[in-house]
């Protein structure tokens, strides 16, 4: 069976400055980037079908400046534009039905795994910061991402990153009741 036409054997030279061999580097691209785009995605918002609206929108904005994104870290390029992207539509739309972490309904106790409730708290908890410090923690602590790396593609300081980093995770572990590290030690 022959390879699907928008795969181009190993062997075979694409020139990526014609239109086909664009779409054919972006198509690949788009398919190994959009797994850790929707998880970032879904937790800057929490809802999996703002996510995948998101990552699409993302990805039409990266292949729209395919030339430059490329030219750079491309995936980089489109987590800042699906950053970007979700305080957009936040601005934009207004719509959202903001609720107290308290509000939100309990999942129902029919003997889910463990780590569905481990992702629901978190989300609950990520939802009481500020959309700075979300994004932060997301990409810090949750993507693997340098400090360094952040700043970069949030387009802030390092110093901005470790502050907002900082107090992210002191709400975070007020929240989640997770006890300070220097708790019980000696100041």
């Amino acid at each position: 069976m022959p390879p699907p036409r928008d795969v181009v054997p190993a062997d075979e030279h694409v020139d990526v400055t014609s239109g086909a061999g664009r779409d054919v580097e972006f198509a690949a691209f788009a398919a190994a980037a959009a797994p850790a785009l929707g998880r970032t995605a879904w937790l800057l918002c929490g809802d999996a079908h703002q996510a995948e609206e998101l990552v699409q929108q993302a990805l039409v904005r990266t292949y729209v400046a395919w030339a430059r994104a490329r030219a750079g870290d491309p995936l980089a390029y489109a987590r800042r534009v699906l950053a970007n992207q979700r305080i957009d539509t936040w601005r934009r739309r207004r719509r959202e039905v903001l609720m107290a972490p308290s509000d939100v309904p309990e999942p129902p106790h029919d003997g889910g795994a463990q780590e569905q409730a481990d992702r629901d708290q978190l989300v609950r908890a990520l939802a009481t910061l500020s959309a700075r410090q979300r994004r932060v923690v997301v990409l810090r602590h949750l993507e693997g991402m340098s400090e360094r790396e952040v700043a970069h593609d949030l387009g802030v300081s390092v110093g901005t990153v470790k502050s907002t980093a900082s107090r992210a995770l002191v709400r975070l572990r007020d929240v989640l009741g997770t006890p300070d590290e220097h708790e019980g030690s000696a100041r």
